[in-house]
């Protein structure tokens, strides 16, 4: 869906949205398509390239705010679909922050010796979510997923250092509201079209470069590393002025960042992993590079890592 696409179903246009985002396109889930559907095709293409069989999986952790329903969890069905029958399975909650949370908590998994093989899955359709007629919203968000394979490497490689953190003082700024425990659907929910995402976009863009920026710079000090040592930063792909902001507070060349917004929007927890499976389709990434990751989202929670390919 193009920004000329958004033009005749709301009030915006291709300049408006450009200039504020960054974002020309996103890509929309057809109707029938849930989360899990993308999170099993990311899923068996990882399990491809990385030579394993489903029942070599012991854990799959899917990332994700929009799953396909309350329970079974999204990645219970994803664990039905490849047949993983000897992988236990939960999603993990933690708005665009939730790859790099899930990438922690399955590394931290394989760090014990308990487990050999962790799936991570990142997987969004956000789409189902939006409000057409609020353009604040609908212009930013685009569906897709990604997926990793975590198994043990070499002493020095792979996550050598992470940050996360919350504060959740910040949960209005950016809430789908009702559908929950709290607020279950009625027909008063509806008619306030309280089921869909609700953003002050101003606050959460202030919040983001600052959080996004300070994770990086703190997981780079447990590794005893700088910003000049960073060969590549993954941001989470929200708005391309957020990445411009923290690019230069962490005094970062341009190709030393990588974005992709303009082609995909904001897909939450599937935005860093989308980026790092093009980078790594593209060549990029060489032996031993450093890559760091930050990503900020509902909650708030915000998040980074870095590894050593």
């Amino acid at each position: 869906m193009t920004n000329f696409d958004l033009e005749k179903i709301v009030d915006t246009s291709d300049e408006w949205i450009t200039l504020r985002t960054g974002i020309k396109e996103r890509r929309i889930a057809e109707e029938d398509i849930a989360t899990s559907d993308l999170a099993y095709k990311a899923a068996v293409i990882a399990l491809k390239e990385g030579g394993l069989s489903s029942d070599q999986i012991d854990y799959i952790i899917v990332a994700t705010a929009t799953p396909d329903m309350f329970f079974p969890s999204t990645a219970c069905i994803v664990q039905d679909k490849l047949g993983a029958k000897n992988a236990g399975a939960f999603d993990l909650s933690a708005g665009c922050s939730g790859f790099i949370y899930s990438l922690v908590v399955g590394s931290q998994m394989i760090a014990t010796g308990m487990y050999e093989h962790i799936l991570v899955i990142g997987a969004e359709t956000l789409s189902k979510f939006m409000d057409w007629t609020d353009r604040n919203t609908c212009v930013i968000f685009g569906d897709g997923a990604g997926a990793v394979l975590l198994g043990t490497v070499e002493e020095g490689k792979g996550l050598i250092s992470s940050c996360m953190g919350s504060d959740g003082s910040g949960g209005d700024m950016l809430k789908l509201p009702a559908g929950g425990a709290k607020m279950p659907a009625t027909t008063e929910t509806l008619n306030k079209r309280l089921h869909y995402i609700k953003m002050e976009g101003r606050e959460v863009f202030k919040y983001a470069v600052r959080y996004m920026s300070e994770a990086v710079e703190n997981a780079l000090e447990k590794c005893n590393l700088t910003s000049e040592d960073i060969d590549i930063l993954i941001p989470h792909q929200a708005n391309l002025r957020i990445i411009q902001s923290i690019g230069k507070r962490l005094k970062l060349k341009d190709d030393q960042i990588y974005i992709n917004v303009d082609k995909y929007g904001n897909t939450s927890s599937a935005s860093i992993i989308i980026a790092l499976s093009e980078l790594v389709d593209n060549g990029r990434l060489k032996e031993n590079d450093i890559i760091a990751m930050t990503a900020f989202g509902a909650g708030y929670t915000w998040a980074s890592a870095v590894l050593k390919w």
